[in-house]
């Protein structure tokens, strides 16, 4: 079983967003950010970080491990529970599409306290 954190950090007078994915596997750490394109609000940088994140997740463990992904932000995980987001439908379907890669994935909405370490890494990718 795979734990995946996701979380996005967006400066709000640059546009400038960051990802932090924190890949958990029996007990082990994988600790990456990125920088994420220039978007209008820190709800399409959440958007594009739990993209980035079931991405690395897929290339670096593959399709068959079950995983747990884990998010701050309702938003990503209601759209994902509901397979629609009206304010972001266009993110919504490709996220939706890559969970469904997955042999299992369950997603579950954490608060900000309890993401932590996916926070701190893109506030790091955000400097």
């Amino acid at each position: 079983m795979v734990k995946l954190y996701t979380d996005a950090a967006t400066n709000p007078y640059s546009q400038q967003s960051a990802a932090g994915i924190l890949l958990v596997d029996n007990g082990q750490q994988i600790q990456l950010k990125f920088p994420l394109p220039d978007v209008s609000d820190n709800h399409q940088a959440e958007f594009l970080a739990a993209l980035t994140g079931l991405k690395e997740c897929r290339a670096r463990f593959g399709l068959t491990k079950p995983v747990f992904f884990y998010s701050d932000s309702q938003i990503v995980i209601d759209s994902l529970n509901k397979n629609y987001s009206k304010s972001y439908p266009d993110l919504c379907h490709e996220l939706c599409q890559a969970c469904d890669q997955f042999n299992l994935l369950v997603n579950q909405w954490l608060p900000e306290k309890e993401n932590q370490g996916a926070h701190n890494l893109a506030l790091q990718a955000l400097k």
